[in-house]
Order: structure tokens, then C-alpha cells, then sequence
């Protein structure tokens, strides 16, 4: 499956939910940092579970953070842990959730008190 990341700013992007075998792909996209926004087992068994997806990621290089947040209900404490990783993390990041919008919400709040 083919990875189809959404720039929302220089540095920063966002992405539907990626397994464990996309990690190498994402490498090879630039990409030096993969935040998971997606709770383990939200989506069923079907769902790539983090321990997997960021085991594969680091064999590839990169950096992974698991940042589980619930849609619709994002806390000020999550958008100020991303905004901290953001400025501390390997640049650019891939952000991801189940569609990537929860991702992209993320990233606004951690951006509306900067």
C-alpha cells in the first residue's frame, strides 16, 4: 500500500495509518521522525500495533514516538507534548492516525499557543 503523506508545514506531515512493513518506505520518503497517534487496538486486530510498527521503524533509522490521542477529545497536555517533540525531533516528521485527520488536528493545536 502506497504511503500518501498531506504536508501541513514545512517539516511536518501527516498520513493514514501505516504498518510495520511501510517503515522502510518512509525512510526512503526522507522522513527522520514517525509519531503514532492512534491507540493500540482502536482499530481491531487488524491494526498494526505500535511495539510492531516502531520496532520496524527503528530498523529503518528512524526516530518513533507513540502518541496515542482520541478523536474529538485531545487534551492540552498531548498538543504540548507534540509541540515539545517538535522541537526536538529529527525533522521532517510523519505524523499518523487512522485517517491522518486526527493527526493533522494534533499538530493544529500543538501550533495554536506557539
Amino acid at each position: 500500500m502506497a504511503i500518501t503523506p498531506h504536508t501541513l508545514a514545512p517539516g511536518f506531515a501527516v498520513a493514514a495509518q501505516l504498518s510495520a512493513q511501510q517503515m522502510a518506505d518512509v525512510a526512503a520518503l526522507g522522513f527522520k521522525t514517525v509519531v503514532n497517534n492512534r491507540p493500540d487496538g482502536e482499530g481491531g486486530a487488524d491494526q498494526p500495533l505500535s511495539q510492531a510498527v516502531a520496532a520496524a521503524a527503528q530498523a529503518n533509522g528512524l526516530h518513533y514516538v507513540y502518541l496515542p490521542v482520541v478523536g474529538g477529545a485531545i487534551t492540552p497536555a498531548q498538543a504540548q507534548a507534540l509541540r515539545d517533540l517538535l522541537q526536538t525531533a529529527p525533522q521532517p516528521v510523519l505524523a499518523f492516525c487512522r485517517s491522518g485527520a486526527r493527526s493533522a488536528q494534533l499538530y493544529t493545536l500543538a501550533q495554536a499557543d506557539c
